[in-house]
């Protein structure tokens, strides 16, 4: 089950805890009020998967970001993350379809992500999504 995140318990804290260094070690979990800062945003969107097997264990989450700029409002899709135990039962796919669901509910006309070529599986679940790899070039600068 997918469900939007719209307040903060315990349990999604504890949750995202879990699951922020499964993503990347350099993974810092967010806190209390900063997930509460999200799910109070209307530019953020968090869906979390809960496995009814596990009696609604959380064992995932994404996040449908929105920028905007001159050229118009931007839809990224962060941090898709789902526990490794759970990992290749189509959670994975259900959070990026749920971020999509979100964005054409809210105009956007394109959505953008980013992904590691070592995710192979990750890699390969957006493209069977219809996501295209773009010729382009990110940079980060850092401001530590």
């Amino acid at each position: 089950m997918i469900e939007e995140m719209t307040s903060v318990s315990e349990e999604i804290v504890q949750a995202f805890e879990r699951l922020m260094p499964q993503l990347t070690e350099f993974a810092h979990p967010p806190s209390r009020d900063e997930l509460a800062e999200m799910a109070a945003s209307a530019d953020t969107f968090i869906f979390i998967a809960r496995d009814p097997v596990k009696q609604g264990k959380i064992i995932g989450t994404a996040t449908l970001a929105i920028a905007h700029s001159p050229t118009g409002r931007h839809g990224w899709i962060e941090d898709v993350v789902v526990d490794q135990d759970a990992r290749h039962q189509g959670w994975g796919k259900a959070l990026t379809e749920a971020c999509l669901e979100k964005a054409r509910e809210i105009g956007l006309h394109q959505v953008n992500l980013t992904s590691r070529p070592s995710r192979v599986a990750a890699n390969k679940l957006y493209q069977s999504l219809g996501f295209v790899q773009r010729e382009t070039n990110v940079y980060r600068f850092k401001l530590e």
